[in-house]
């Protein structure tokens, strides 16, 4: 059995998430917004480090020209001093009684803000409690300012993705290497786990899906704890974290000999796969790596676009502190491909209520083409 030794990179330093505040500053300068309000999720921790969860007590932070105030229970001040990776310089803090959307509202007048963008991890009910209190503000998504600075990675980041993605290949290799006929799901699931968790990722598996036979034409999987039978196909899709940063790839395999129509499905997935990524280069649209995926499968009477047989959803979809996030590998999205963005290739094959092939790796956007994360799956009864 393999045993992961993936040398973990550093964290995301303090010096890059304020090069990062300046040149979301200068973003806000070229969208002329005036505050950004940053919720907990993944652009917070982008920019400061807190890595916290969005709960019904509001924390926020509000971003200006020139400086970042925290929101923030007073019985949580010591946690989100030792939280924020860029350090704390101004912070406003509510007790229980207090109406903490009034002391935001109040914060946000004493800048003069008028146009205001607003973090999309912030739930509805924060924000329409915040922008009652906040009379006369003007309002807008904060996509536009934030999403380009978020889309292409940091050579620390990418050397974190790339960590994450090596450690679940390896997990994937040796339940590869253990699985046998009676083992159900729940067995693989938290074998999975335990095998993430002893590699060194953040907190063991972030997501897992293991799907034997009939139940590999769902997507994500049916309820249930089915126990893998002989001849039956095997689809595991699973990941990981490093300081937040994600890993996500998928597996279709078999340990005995499956049907020959699955074997010729898996043969297509795998052309497929490989024409989405030998065509990515910067300055093509993200669809277009769409649209060729699709005219791979057409070509053997799969499809067409999301008719099955065939592929049920989009090529791909970016990824870094979120599990998905854009720019999408989807018709309709027009961003030009740039070195440094991140993405999934998983052209899934779905023949209903029968079987489903996905092979998912993720690559890389550099300066004249595309690079793997992770090699891809060498053939459907040797995987690895």
């Amino acid at each position: 059995m393999v045993t992961s030794h993936i040398a973990i990179p550093p964290k995301i330093s303090t010096e890059e998430r304020k090069d990062r505040l300046r040149a979301l500053r200068a973003s806000m300068a070229e969208h002329a917004v005036d505050v950004v309000i940053l919720s907990p999720g993944s652009s917070m921790r982008y920019f400061t480090g807190l890595g916290w969860g969005e709960t019904e007590r509001l924390v926020c932070a509000l971003v200006d020209r020139e400086a970042i105030e925290f929101i923030c229970p007073r019985f949580e001040a010591s946690s989100l001093t030792a939280s924020v990776s860029i350090g704390i310089d101004h912070a406003s803090y509510w007790e229980e009684h207090e109406d903490p959307h009034r002391l935001t509202a109040n914060r946000l007048k004493a800048r003069n803000a008028i146009s205001v963008a607003l973090d999309a991890n912030c739930s509805f009910g924060h924000a329409s409690r915040l922008f009652d209190a906040a009379d006369g503000v003007q309002c807008k998504r904060a996509d536009t300012v934030i999403a380009p600075l978020r889309a292409c990675k940091s050579e620390a980041e990418l050397a974190l993705m790339k960590a994450a993605k090596q450690i679940t290949l390896d997990v994937h290799q040796q339940i590869f290497e253990s699985l046998q006929v009676g083992v159900r799901s729940s067995e693989v699931k938290a074998e999975i786990d335990r095998l993430h968790k002893a590699a060194g990722s953040d907190h063991g598996s972030s997501f897992c899906a293991v799907q034997f036979g009939e139940a590999t034409s769902y997507p994500h999987g049916v309820p249930g704890d089915p126990a893998l039978q002989p001849g039956e196909l095997i689809l595991i899709d699973t990941g990981c974290t490093l300081d937040g940063y994600n890993s996500d790839i998928t597996r279709s395999y078999a340990l005995d000999q499956v049907d020959r129509r699955v074997e010729e499905v898996w043969a297509i997935e795998k052309e497929a796969q490989a024409a989405t990524f030998a065509a990515a280069r910067p300055g093509l649209a993200c669809e277009e790596l769409d649209r060729i995926a699709r005219d791979c499968l057409e070509a053997y009477d799969l499809g067409p676009d999301y008719q099955l047989p065939g592929l049920p959803h989009r090529v791909g979809h970016g990824i870094g502190l979120d599990i998905h996030e854009g720019p999408y590998l989807v018709r309709g999205d027009q961003t030009p491909l740039e070195p440094g963005m991140c993405f999934s290739n998983e052209p899934m094959i779905v023949v209903p209520q029968v079987f489903g092939v996905r092979l998912e790796d993720h690559f890389y956007i550099t300066s004249d083409g595309a690079a793997w994360f992770t090699e891809p799956q060498k053939s459907l009864y040797e995987p690895f």
